[in-house]
């Protein structure tokens, strides 16, 4: 306990910002070589554009295709933010800057993986990346091309209250509304003029129309901004909404009701630019028959596994979009991500090891040989 304990520590106190190529790079060579001490094949995977990410690949038996590990090891935490609030143990917990999000994680897959007898009964890729946290601009292609190849994917987010693993989550999409009117003097002649605060605002009323709750499809138009002075009819104004879906059907739904927005106000011109960056991750048959595997696996070591889902979004919603059985949730039970107070429950570490190792070890589809 004290050496995963050690590792947490170092691997915290080493801040790695979603936008700092420079702090970036440095934990990946350091993930990088910690893989490699352990017997993988390592590559870091060069990123001009972000974060280099980590690709780690154990090998193990080919008659089964291999298993995909994913996590990441950006943070929402900007540098300083350690200085301010250091890693801690107290009352059984750690705390500290992206220990829950997620960075106890990458102590547990390696943990799981040094625990594991050489050969594995199949090969195992940990990818790691650099970028998740805003959205996974550069390796979403890397994620996906590695998803492709393998059996099923073991995703190391956090878990849901209770440490339930994620079987469904959101897609997640992110749009901006642009109005344009036209200015004019709001005592001298405002007939001339045509208010792109007032079409945001019918428009605004329009999306709400879309939400579809028992769907759960959720539309929220988090910023609003436009004109230029009280006295002035606003020539322009914009609006950046936040869609959930639970749904690739509700996701087409919403995107075709985007594209189809017309203006109320004679002569006011509408823009939507965005798009969903995240699939929705259904809770296919093929991810209900994994879980279902996972919770008898769980139970041979004294766990008693559950499920559930969630509004947020993570890199499981790019394999489970593609057909590749996804399991979620599979990180270190804690609190507060993202949040001040981020800590997670130190005996759990232990646990959640010993559950990845046991998957990997055992975990087999209905098509495969046991």
């Amino acid at each position: 306990m004290n050496n995963m304990l050690d590792v947490l520590k170092g691997l915290v106190d080493h801040e790695s910002p979603s936008g700092d190529k420079a702090a970036l790079d440095g934990l990946a060579a350091t993930l990088a070589g910690r893989f490699r001490a352990i017997g993988g094949s390592v590559e870091v995977i060069d990123n001009p554009l972000g974060g280099n990410h980590v690709r780690a690949r154990f090998e193990g038996s080919a008659t089964l295709r291999p298993a995909l590990v994913l996590g990441h090891f950006d943070t929402v935490w900007s540098l300083g933010r350690l200085a301010e609030r250091p890693f801690a143990i107290e009352d059984g917990r750690a705390f500290g800057p992206g220990v829950y999000d997620m960075k106890a994680s990458l102590v547990l897959a390696e943990f799981a993986l040094r625990s594991l007898e050489c050969p594995l009964p199949r090969a195992v890729v940990v990818l790691l990346t650099s970028d998740e946290e805003i959205g996974s601009p550069t390796s979403r292609r890397p994620i996906e091309d590695e998803a492709k190849k393998c059996a099923y994917v073991l995703v190391l987010e956090p878990p849901l209250a209770g440490g339930r693993l994620k079987t469904a989550r959101k897609g997640v999409g992110l749009f901006t509304l642009t109005v344009e009117g036209r200015a004019a003097h709001a005592g001298v002649e405002p007939e001339k003029g045509i208010s792109a605060i007032e079409e945001l605002a019918h428009q605004i009323v329009s999306l709400n129309r879309l939400r579809k709750p028992e769907a759960g499809t959720t539309i929220n138009v988090g910023l609003a901004r436009g004109g230029t002075a009280p006295n002035v009819v606003a020539e322009e104004a914009t609006a950046t909404i936040d869609v959930r879906v639970a749904s690739l059907d509700e996701g087409r739904r919403i995107e075709e009701a985007f594209q189809a927005l017309q203006p109320i106000l004679p002569g006011a011109r509408l823009t939507v630019t965005g798009r969903f960056n995240r699939p929705p991750m259904e809770r296919s048959p093929a991810v209900a028959d994994l879980f279902e595997r996972a919770r008898m696996i769980g139970r041979s070591i004294g766990l008693e596994l559950e499920e559930g889902s969630t509004g947020g979004g993570s890199d499981g919603n790019f394999t489970a979009a593609l057909g590749v059985p996804t399991l979620d949730g599979l990180g270190v039970e804690g609190a507060g991500a993202h949040a001040d107070h981020e800590q997670i429950r130190i005996d759990s570490l232990p646990e959640r090891a010993a559950l990845l190792a046991a998957l990997l070890r055992d975990l087999r589809l209905e098509n495969e040989d046991f």
